[in-house]
C-alpha cells in the first residue's frame, strides 16, 4: 500500500485520522514547523501556513527544502488570500502549488487525491551514528556487525531517535512522533519501549548511548 504522510502546520478541523482509499493510505501529522518532524514512512506532504509563529511560511518552505528527509516532498502553501504576488513568492520559495486557507480534513484529502504525484519509491537509506547502523530497507539495526533483534516498536524508536540524535524527546513527543496518537497508549509504555532497546544495544555491545534526561525525557547520545 502507497502511503503519503501530510505535514499540517495549522490547525485542521475535521480530525486527523488516517484515510485509506483503494491502495493509498494517508497519514496526517499536526506538526509546529521549528518542532522536530515526526516520523515519516511515506511520501511527505507538507500544507505549510503562509503565517506561523515562529516564522513565515516562507523560510519554512525554504528549510524543508533544505533537509534531507523533506527535500523531496509535497509542498502546499496555505495562503490567507488569494493574491497574485503571494503566489508569486510562494512558488519562488519552492512551494509547488498553495491554496487559499483555512483547510480542514476534507479539503486537503480532496487536494492530495486531485494531484497525480509520479510514482517514486522512497530510496533506500542507512543512517549511521557510530558503530551503530540502521538499514531502513532491510529493516535491520547493527552493532559494528552485530545484528541488533529489535520489535517494530523499538526499531521506529531507534529510527527516530538516529534521525536526531542528541535531541531530548518527552513520553508524548515520542507517541505523536511514532503515529500512535490514534490509539491511545499510556506513557509508560514508552518505558517499556526503551527498556527493551536499551537491552537490545547492551547485548549487542553497544553500551548505554539511549540515556533518561531527569523530568524531560530521553535522549540517544551522539558518539
Amino acid at each position: 500500500m502507497r502511503q503519503i504522510d501530510i505535514l499540517v502546520t495549522g490547525q485542521m478541523p475535521g480530525g486527523s485520522d488516517s484515510f485509506v482509499h483503494g491502495d493509498l493510505r494517508v497519514v496526517f501529522h499536526k506538526w509546529g514547523g521549528s518542532a522536530p518532524l515526526p516520523l515519516i514512512d511515506g511520501r511527505p506532504w507538507a500544507f505549510v501556513d503562509w503565517v506561523l509563529p515562529d516564522l513565515s511560511g516562507l523560510e519554512l518552505c525554504r528549510r524543508l527544502r533544505c533537509d534531507p528527509q523533506t527535500e523531496t516532498a509535497h509542498v502546499t502553501m496555505v495562503l490567507e488570500e488569494d493574491e497574485a504576488e503571494a503566489k508569486r513568492r510562494a512558488l519562488r520559495a519552492g512551494a509547488d502549488d498553495y491554496i487559499i486557507g483555512p483547510i480542514d480534513r476534507s479539503s486537503v484529502l480532496d487536494r492530495v487525491l486531485s494531484v497525480q504525484l509520479p510514482e517514486a519509491e522512497i530510496p533506500a537509506r542507512t543512517l549511521r551514528l557510530g558503530d551503530l547502523s540502521l538499514d531502513l530497507s532491510a529493516l535491520q539495526a547493527r552493532w559494528k556487525d552485530k545484528p541488533i533483534g529489535l520489535m517494530p516498536n523499538e526499531f521506529r524508536l531507534l529510527r527516530y531517535l538516529m534521525e536526531q540524535p542528541g535531541q531530548v524527546f518527552s513520553r508524548g513527543q515520542l507517541i505523536a512522533a511514532l503515529g500512535k496518537v490514534e490509539q491511545p497508549i499510556d506513557e509508560r509504555t514508552v518505558d517499556a519501549w526503551v527498556s527493551r532497546l536499551r537491552r537490545a544495544l547492551r547485548d549487542a555491545g553497544a553500551g548505554y548511548p539511549l540515556r533518561t534526561v531527569r523530568s524531560l525525557g530521553y535522549v540517544l547520545d551522539k558518539p
